[in-house]
């Protein structure tokens, strides 16, 4: 189904949609809306949910000039504007992407204008596609910190990761759920994520990102807690070079996140049809270690390899 032909009615989207799109709705008050939010109902919410918002505006794409010519990037950098096409998912669940992480979002536009004075609009640099399948493809996995930075638990995380990014899927999701319910918090980053959500399927992946957060960031509300990833993003694109270094991003089934899809038995984690090896030499992220002086060393041997 695609997603024009999805309501926006409650009853559809608990029956039909994953999870995560129907708690965000809920969560921001417009799950029981009978129609589409406009752009003047996401600019009261973006006051309601961040306190020191200053911008950008949500603008409905019909109010813009017909001889408005700039690119999208541009006219956010330029105005602090964001184009928000009327009755339209994926617009919508960009602005509520918006209100969630509005300094890493303010942040990439600011990466893409940054190319686009260098290199022009088109071809988009290898930079932009890496920020750009961020921006629409992204789960940040939220790392909380071990108490007084335990390294023995540091490693326990670590490990997890390395088999998260290694593919072994059942070690990850199943035998060591445990680590993951204690340490790591997903947060949908992708938009587009979102909006194929709305009508799950099995085939349907992210690429993740992880972070690290402050020791009591489970104990944090979840609005606290997108203000922490949010600044913890920032630092993690700095580690990153602002996505010249590459690979970063790692692949993800998305209704293999526990809590994310109805049915996440064993069977399900052995279908490799979804649930795919990692594939003959591909190269490992530069994004882990996640934590210290090992992360610094193993970044420097992957980059130079």
């Amino acid at each position: 189904m695609q997603s024009e032909s999805i309501p926006f009615c409650k009853a559809h989207l608990l029956a039909k949609a994953s999870k995560p799109v129907t708690d965000l709705l809920d969560e921001v008050g417009l799950l029981t809306l009978t129609t589409f939010p406009t752009a003047s109902q996401l600019n009261d919410l973006a006051r309601v949910f961040q306190q020191e918002w200053d911008g950008p505006i949500f603008k409905g794409q019909s109010t813009f000039s017909e001889d408005e010519s700039r690119y999208y990037e541009t006219i956010i950098g330029e105005d602090n504007v964001v184009p928000t096409r009327e009755n339209n998912w994926h617009d919508l669940f960009n602005a509520l992407i918006w209100l969630q992480f509005p300094k890493s979002k303010r942040y990439l536009n600011k990466l893409h204008i940054d190319d686009i004075r260098l290199h022009g609009v088109s071809p988009r640099t290898a930079r932009r596609n890496r920020i750009t399948h961020f921006d629409e493809c992204g789960v940040v996995l939220a790392v909380e910190t071990p108490v007084q930075e335990d390294s023995a638990a540091q490693t326990v995380i670590e490990h997890w990761l390395s088999d998260l990014a290694h593919h072994k899927w059942q070690q990850a999701f199943i035998q060591d759920l445990a680590i993951y319910e204690q340490h790591i918090t997903p947060f949908m980053f992708g938009h587009a994520n979102l909006e194929m959500m709305l009508n799950p399927f099995i085939g349907l992946t992210g690429k993740w990102l992880a972070v690290s957060v402050p020791f009591g960031f489970s104990k944090m509300t979840p609005w606290e807690q997108r203000a922490r990833v949010d600044d913890a993003l920032l630092l993690r694109f700095a580690e990153l070079e602002d996505f010249e270094l590459s690979p970063i991003l790692k692949l993800v089934p998305l209704l293999g996140i526990p809590g994310w899809h109805d049915v996440q038995t064993q069977s399900f984690y052995d279908d490799t049809s979804y649930f795919r090896p990692l594939r003959e030499n591909a190269k490992p992220t530069v994004a882990l270690p996640l934590w210290g002086k090992e992360r610094n060393k193993e970044r420097d041997k992957k980059t130079s390899s």
